[in-house]
């Protein structure tokens, strides 16, 4: 009897057993849960790449060359970065309907799917600039379209002029509007430097001024009414001075005829 009283166990230990063995799963679990969501990613991944691959043999191919390596008719991809292929394939430019100077802004043909999938295979191919996440590029600070104006006319006015129509450059090239355009392409712009425009790292430009310049933008070329008035598209000192020429000087030689035709010495002759 004293032999078996000593083998019972405790009431509670079942419990225990259960609560150790509960503990040792969800162990389990955190140490292999991790790896299985980076196998899944990997897995994504390796697939979004794939099927950029396919896109960009068909669409891409032809001037940059099967693996991306550049031809006479389109530069190297490699080291532009899934950035570059947000921009030019988001806003149209590329595929380009034929070389020229400048490729103009049109109509993309691509679904967003579809472009991160060329932009997953492009990167592949080398380091670049990695596409924004929307808090690099959103800003809820109403100071920053003041201190982002500065940025502008600092960096950016030369060429696509103080209010962001745009303006002519050499050899047939232009800086486009950026009046329509996409608060992540302006930043993308920055980042790549696209055709005739010049990059702006973060080594260059922080992130935080590029976040500046592009709420200006988008507060500048907004399709609200102009509290100014008539904005003669924008493009500041020369076509104001048009203006006033034109119009100012016209309508004072108009109303100094208008009073010598009606003076009284007129009137006799």
């Amino acid at each position: 009897m004293k032999k078996l009283s000593a083998r019972r166990r405790h009431p509670l230990a079942a419990l225990v057993v259960l609560l150790l063995a509960l503990a040792a799963t969800g162990g389990l679990y955190a140490a292999f849960a991790p790896a299985d969501k980076a196998q899944a990613d990997v897995a994504a991944q390796s697939l979004a790449i794939d099927e950029g691959k396919k896109l960009f043999a068909v669409g891409c191919s032809s001037c940059h060359g099967l693996n991306g390596q550049g031809s006479s008719d389109g530069p190297s991809l490699v080291g532009v970065g899934s950035a570059a292929v947000d921009f030019q394939v988001g806003t149209g430019r590329m595929p380009a309907q034929q070389p020229g100077a400048q490729v103009p802004r049109k109509k993309n043909i691509y679904s967003q799917a579809e472009i991160d999938q060329l932009a997953a295979y492009v990167a592949s191919l080398g380091p670049g600039p990695v596409t924004p996440k929307e808090e690099q590029f959103t800003s809820t600070n109403p100071e920053d379209i003041s201190k982002g104006g500065e940025l502008f006319r600092t960096n950016c006015a030369q060429c696509h002029n103080f209010a962001g129509q745009g303006g002519a450059l050499t050899k047939g090239k232009s800086a486009p509007s950026l009046e329509g355009v996409d608060a992540k392409h302006i930043y993308e712009a920055m980042q790549t430097g696209p055709q005739n425009m010049p990059s702006f790292p973060d080594t260059t430009m922080p992130e935080e001024q590029k976040k500046q310049i592009v709420a200006f933008v988008r507060h500048t070329t907004n399709d609200e009414p102009n509290p100014g008035g008539l904005t003669l598209g924008s493009l500041g000192p020369v076509t104001e001075g048009l203006f006033g020429w034109i119009f100012g000087l016209g309508t004072l030689i108009a109303v100094a005829i208008w009073v010598a035709a009606h003076t009284t010495k007129a009137k006799k002759s």
